[in-house]
This record gives structure tokens, C-alpha cells and sequence, in this order.
């Protein structure tokens, strides 16, 4: 086993898996911040221009090129942002060696590999945590609040959207064995775990679904990947969960990001600002009246990131919290199966 004990007056040991744009941009967003109090001790990427360019960067940490390199290096904690196919597979050998994980969503591109994960964090009892960064959002959590107090009574409906203007331009988003899905699997699961979490995690199931790649419906698992996608779901209450998600979207701006959520005495709503995919308004509706709850125009990518940290600082052991995941994650793959 390669974690070490780590004295409490000591910053973890992290290694970053996978220097890519989010993994480095987390990486330097996050380092940049004495509050952080983390050492990074090892980076490790395919890419070896990727690689030696976040050396120079972080001239502290050892380099390598696989995953076996870094449980060298007595970690604390390892954060993972590779391709997601690989999610899987990397999550659990590193639970496997003692080491919390902080992975990038999805945890995996399959149901019974979310699974898979969950059980070997579990068995291992170590943290496991999943990039879901717009439960992090100003406001967020005060709209989780006021929900969950009956601010807007019983929830009738709630509309997700996310269309993005462009597409993803690596060639592994476009690859089914590293990618897993299109734009349901990428842009559809924050929407899905936005919306449940916000309600306290209903019990939800799908009702019917489609999926489009290029004007045409998807033929099973062996067509090209969907870059549109519509969903419908039924919560435990009768609630109606619509979800529509696409990418190369003619929208007339770069994004379309929203929640809307309708209550019976009130309503609700999370939207992006003048198409940005970084600033995001939410407020409490009630009537004509509007109010608040928070505006984000701060660099909120890595919020997910250090409640994480700031968790493994007071314990590494395994939190209850992550089981939630399968939630999402069984509502996807039932659209897939479908």
C-alpha cells in the first residue's frame, strides 16, 4: 500500500493524473492560492509535452508517464482528469493502494463500473470524490436549502437544458471506448445530479428518451455518438424531469445552461448569463416577485476540488455521500440501454 500516514500538521501529498486542460487548469488554479495547503508531489500524463510543461510549472513534483510510476511516491491523495474511459480503471487502482480518490465526472461510462468504483472505495474505505462543480455555484446551496425547506412547496416540474454552440475537440470525445457517450454523458449528468441533489436525491426513473447524431436518431452502440439528446423522467412525487442537451447547437451564443424548477408555491431557476459558460445567476421566484440567491462571476471550477481537500484533510475515509452517484449514473445508462 503506497499512502502514507500523514501527520496532521503536515499538507497532503497530491498527485495529479492526466494535464490536460481541466486536469491543468485545476492543477494551477488551485496552487496558486496559499490558502490551498497541498503539496503536489507527482503529475503524470501520456503527453510529453504536456507533461514537461507542468514540470516547469511545478518543478517540485516527481513526473511520470503512467499510473504505476506515481504509487511510488507515498502519496496522501491522487486527483484524476484523464480521458473518461480510463476513469474507471484508475479510480479503483488507486483505491486498491490505500489512496483517496477526486476524480473528474462521469466516475465511469458504464452503470456497473460506477459500481464497480463505489465498491472498491468502500472495501478500501477512502474518500472518493466526483468534479461535480455546479453544486458549487454562489447560490447553490442556499437554493438546496430553501428547497428542501418547502420554499416553493411541492415540486411539480423541472426543465434542465444545456446546448453548447461548439463541440469537443479531442479526438478521444468522439472515440465510444474512451469517450463512453456524447453529449448526454458529457453535459447531461451535471444536469441530472444538479437537479437531484438540489432536491435532497429523489427516487426518479426514466419515462422516454431519444437521441439524435446529426439530424438522425442513434442506432444502437455501434453508431456515432449523439451530440443531441432528449429525456424525460418521472420523480417518486409525479414530478416531470425534462432534459435536453446538445452540442454544436445553433443558439445564436455560446451556451444555453439552465434549470428551471416549478413548485407549487414558487419556483426556481439556475441560467447562465449572456451565453457565458462561466457566469450564473439563481433565483427564487414567488409570483412576480424575484429574489437572488447568489451571481457567480468568480473562478468556481475548482470549488468541488477544495471541499474535497478540505474533507481528506479531517478524514480519508470512505463518505456515505458518494452513493448518491449511482443515481445519476443508473438514469443515464437507462437512456443508453433504451
Amino acid at each position: 500500500m503506497s499512502a502514507r500516514l500523514q501527520p496532521s500538521h503536515l499538507p497532503p501529498r497530491i498527485g495529479f493524473v492526466g494535464l490536460g486542460w481541466i486536469g491543468r487548469q485545476r492543477l494551477d488554479v488551485l496552487t496558486a492560492d496559499d490558502d490551498a495547503h497541498i503539496e503536489v508531489a507527482a503529475l503524470v500524463d501520456s503527453d510529453a509535452d504536456r507533461l514537461q510543461a507542468a514540470a516547469i510549472a511545478h518543478p517540485e513534483a516527481s513526473v511520470a508517464a503512467t499510473l504505476e510510476d506515481l504509487f511510488e511516491e507515498h502519496l496522501d491523495a491522487v486527483v484524476i482528469a484523464t480521458p473518461n474511459g480510463l476513469h474507471a480503471g484508475q479510480t479503483i487502482a488507486c483505491l486498491q493502494r490505500g489512496l483517496p480518490v477526486f476524480c473528474q465526472k462521469p466516475l465511469a461510462t458504464t452503470l456497473n463500473d460506477v459500481r464497480r468504483v463505489l465498491s472498491a472505495a468502500r472495501a478500501a474505505d477512502r474518500l472518493l470524490g466526483i468534479d461535480f462543480c455546479y453544486r458549487h455555484i454562489t447560490g447553490m446551496h442556499e437554493l438546496r436549502r430553501r428547497l428542501l425547506s418547502g420554499a416553493i412547496g411541492e415540486v411539480i416540474a423541472v426543465d434542465l437544458v444545456f446546448h453548447n454552440a461548439y463541440g469537443p475537440d479531442k479526438s478521444w470525445c468522439r472515440d465510444r471506448a474512451f469517450a463512453g457517450g456524447g453529449c448526454l454523458l458529457d453535459l447531461g449528468v451535471h444536469l441530472l445530479d444538479l437537479a437531484m441533489w438540489v432536491q435532497g436525491m429523489p427516487p426518479t426513473e426514466r419515462v422516454r428518451s431519444r437521441l439524435f447524431a446529426h439530424g438522425q436518431p442513434v442506432q444502437g452502440d455501434d453508431g456515432e455518438l449523439e451530440d443531441l439528446a432528449h429525456a424525460e423522467f418521472i420523480q417518486a412525487n409525479g414530478a416531470l424531469v425534462r432534459l435536453c442537451c446538445s452540442w454544436h447547437a445553433h443558439i445564436g451564443q455560446p451556451a444555453q445552461i439552465r434549470m428551471e424548477i416549478t413548485g407549487t408555491h414558487g419556483g426556481a431557476a439556475w441560467c447562465n448569463v449572456d451565453g457565458s459558460f462561466y457566469d450564473f445567476d439563481v433565483h427564487l421566484y414567488r409570483g412576480d416577485h424575484r429574489e437572488q440567491l447568489g451571481s457567480s462571476r468568480d473562478d468556481w471550477g475548482t470549488r468541488a476540488l477544495r471541499a474535497w481537500l478540505q474533507q481528506l484533510q479531517v478524514s480519508n475515509h470512505f463518505d456515505e455521500e458518494a452513493e448518491h452517484i449511482v443515481r445519476s449514473a443508473a438514469l443515464i445508462d437507462e437512456v443508453y440501454r433504451a
